[in-house]
């Protein structure tokens, strides 16, 4: 082979092994976080008491309405509070815009359920996992709660808020059977999101939305 073909094929096989470790690490990382958590997945009904659930934002359809994956999440969340698991439902989400306010919805979708309002508390500034988890430990006081979310998501999610200081368990909000295309998408968009996950908690400390704290419950009580 010709000097040159050697060198071409050198570089060749390296773009391989890039490309292969690129796909690779990802997925080894979705696994460990995967496993880290492994036994802190409950079903509703073997949940232990906490003071907060925190319940995290899915998106909205164009006409401020919560979508079904969201309002799942919120009616796992309301069960958990009228069961007597949870004393506040901690709804975050996305409210950079004017007119998409993903904490307003979950409210009026879990009054509706007949959730009290005292005991609902909004986090407008949790655009991502890690910005819910951090603000809810910062900003909202958290220290012990009920992760509620989908399972392809509930795994980062539990990552995520347990190295950012709180004492959490998940409980799954699959309520019913989602459209088989965007659960895929989903599932499929968790690799790369454990991975950020990952490098957020142990190597980037990227710092949320912060302000004032509103601590949920005054000094002393849960």
């Amino acid at each position: 082979m010709p000097p040159m073909q050697k060198r071409i094929w050198r570089v060749m096989r390296w773009l391989i092994l890039l490309l292969l470790l690129s796909l690779l690490l990802p997925l080894a990382l979705r696994w460990w976080v995967a496993w880290r958590v492994r036994g802190d997945i409950v079903s509703l009904e073997d949940a232990p008491r906490r003071p907060v659930a925190v319940v995290f934002g899915a998106g909205l359809w164009r006409d401020g309405s919560p979508t079904p994956v969201l309002r799942d999440r919120v009616a796992t969340a309301a069960d958990l509070y009228f069961q007597g698991k949870v004393q506040k439902l901690l709804f975050s989400g996305d409210n950079r815009f004017i007119y998409y306010n993903e904490p307003e919805a979950m409210r009026q979708y879990a009054l509706g359920l007949g959730v009290p309002d005292e005991a609902i508390v909004l986090d407008y500034a949790g655009r991502r996992t890690y910005d819910t988890c951090y603000r809810a430990r910062t900003i909202f006081g958290v220290r012990e709660a009920i992760l509620v979310t989908q399972r392809f998501h509930l795994v980062r999610a539990l990552y995520t808020c347990r190295h950012l200081g709180l004492d959490a368990v998940g409980v799954a909000a699959d309520r019913r059977a989602y459209r088989r295309g965007p659960y895929l998408f989903w599932n499929l968009r968790e690799i790369p999101a454990s991975a950020r996950a990952w490098l957020d908690v142990h190597l980037i400390h990227p710092l949320p939305v912060l302000g004032k704290q509103e601590p949920i419950f005054p000094e002393g009580t849960p």
